[in-house]
């Protein structure tokens, strides 16, 4: 790990079903299913601490004691973790109006699944240095349609591409926000990632 310290906070969101996994999650939440042999929150929470993040809070529903027991104060992994309660699902960004006290810096928010090589730190330098409210992380998706695409106008054919590329830049569940943007939410309602975005726009 490195010996720098980034104050920066960095939240979590681990309090979701994890329903697309099916019972592999009927006694697991998401985020404790194992990759080489880690939880993947482990393996996230890991990638953040050895670029010198030491703050984190981790957001938690269902099943969400397996998480706190699991990982306690972090002290075992030089971390300090505090846990937000969601009483009720609040979504991808809504459980942020549950920080107390708010940050009063930029803080990092991330999907607990995320399994990425994505560097945190180069990540809250770039969004320090664009003067925005929000930044996020992005990655081009590219998929091949199969077929030859038919373009028609008045019943008449005016272009044929031979399994053309589509390429879509989606987002990576991984965010820098300003304190400000906690303002945009209410504490007790539910609230995804797009919808906060939308907001700002």
């Amino acid at each position: 790990p490195t010996e720098i310290a980034i104050e920066n906070l960095f939240v979590i969101m681990a309090g979701g079903f994890g329903r697309r996994m099916g019972s592999l999650t009927s006694d697991t939440p998401k985020p404790m299913l194992e990759i080489a042999g880690k939880p993947i929150l482990e393996h996230l929470i890991l990638r953040a601490r050895n670029v010198g993040f030491r703050n984190f809070a981790i957001a938690v529903h269902y099943l969400g004691k397996i998480i706190e027991d699991y990982f306690g104060d972090g002290s075992r992994y030089g971390v300090n973790i505090k846990y937000l309660q969601e009483t009720e699902p609040l979504g991808t960004a809504g459980a942020l109006g549950l920080l107390e006290p708010a940050p009063g810096i930029p803080f990092l928010v991330s999907n607990a699944d995320l399994v990425s090589n994505i560097d945190f730190a180069a990540l809250l330098e770039f969004h320090n240095a664009q003067s925005c409210d929000a930044t996020m992380a992005v990655r081009t998706h590219q998929w091949q349609n199969p077929f030859g695409v038919v373009e028609i106008a008045d019943g008449q054919v005016y272009s044929i591409t031979e399994k053309p590329i589509v390429r879509s830049n989606i987002s990576a569940g991984i965010y820098v926000l300003n304190p400000s943007v906690i303002g945009f939410l209410d504490s007790a309602e539910p609230c995804d990632m797009p919808m906060l975005f939308q907001r700002l726009f």
